[in-house]
């Protein structure tokens, strides 16, 4: 069988990052897992001890706080500054940026409406930055019924699709007299979609790799899927089935932003061994 990897995949720049500062800051506690892959965080932790909290509630007396990847809420931020712990701030740039969009815009009169899963810790924290509240919503349908206004700033959750989020813009365009249009779709989250895009249209079978609570992962997955029936997403190489192989020709192999390179090496070699 044939293996081909996508032709961009893993760790983005801000991943990249947080892993060097939580590597350079041993004996720390994330608040939030740092990003989203278990294996890693195991990693950090066996290696490094660095530890994780889930919420305020957690860090006890943990001297060294880093926030996460995507970010932390306004709040939690003011509480930890009050602590009098040393903050070690990992948040990606691309997710600080529709954060600073955020408030500034809201400052403005400008009603927010955010792009994005309310439920993931990066929208929580952007959403946190809007001085009268946001809309949160994953479909123009979420938009109706809502009062607007005349004056509407849209930003994206950073891993989302863009076709999507050009359907919501659209729509708002339509009816609101001015919309202010932020695109904070990270570029490597569009370079990994078009590279599994492209890969899943010459594959038999894809394989995607990265945490299941990932959201650029789950992304990947979709988009396979459309052109790849036959697309499973893994967090590591032990879950991978012999019959997923069988009469495949290619296999195409793509991984999320927090997927690290060594997951990646151990499922191309798993596959490689069970389709000998």
């Amino acid at each position: 069988m044939e293996i081909r990897l996508a032709k961009s995949y893993g760790f983005c720049f801000g991943v990249k990052r947080a892993i060097e500062i939580a590597e350079d800051s041993k004996n720390a506690t994330t608040m939030g897992p740092l990003i989203h892959n278990n294996e890693e965080i195991n990693r950090l932790k066996e290696n490094f001890n660095v530890k994780t909290a889930n919420g305020m509630n957690e860090i006890g007396d943990a001297k060294r706080i880093i926030i996460r990847t995507h970010g932390i809420t306004k709040e939690d931020l003011e509480r930890l500054k009050k602590s009098n712990k040393e903050i070690i701030d990992a948040t990606c740039p691309f997710v600080t940026k529709p954060q600073e969009i955020v408030k500034k815009m809201s400052e403005e009169g400008y009603k927010i409406v955010i792009f994005g899963d309310e439920k993931h810790p990066e929208v929580r924290g952007v959403k946190s930055y809007a001085k009268n509240g946001a809309i949160v919503i994953l479909s123009t349908k979420e938009l109706e019924g809502e009062k607007l206004g005349a004056k509407v700033a849209i930003v994206s959750q950073t891993t989302r699709k863009v076709e999507e989020f050009k359907k919501v813009v659209s729509y708002l365009v339509e009816r609101v007299p001015e919309v202010r249009v932020f695109n904070t779709i990270c570029n490597a989250t569009f370079e990994n979609q078009d590279a599994a895009r492209e890969l899943s249209q010459e594959a038999d079978v894809m394989i995607v790799i990265g945490g299941r609570n990932s959201s650029n992962t789950k992304q990947l997955l979709t988009i396979s899927q459309e052109n790849c029936k036959d697309s499973y997403l893994i967090e590591r190489e032990d879950e991978l089935n012999r019959s997923w192989f069988e009469g495949k020709k290619v296999c195409g192999v793509t991984a999320g932003a927090s997927t690290p390179d060594w997951i990646i090496d151990r499922v191309i070699s798993k596959i490689r061994e069970i389709t000998l």
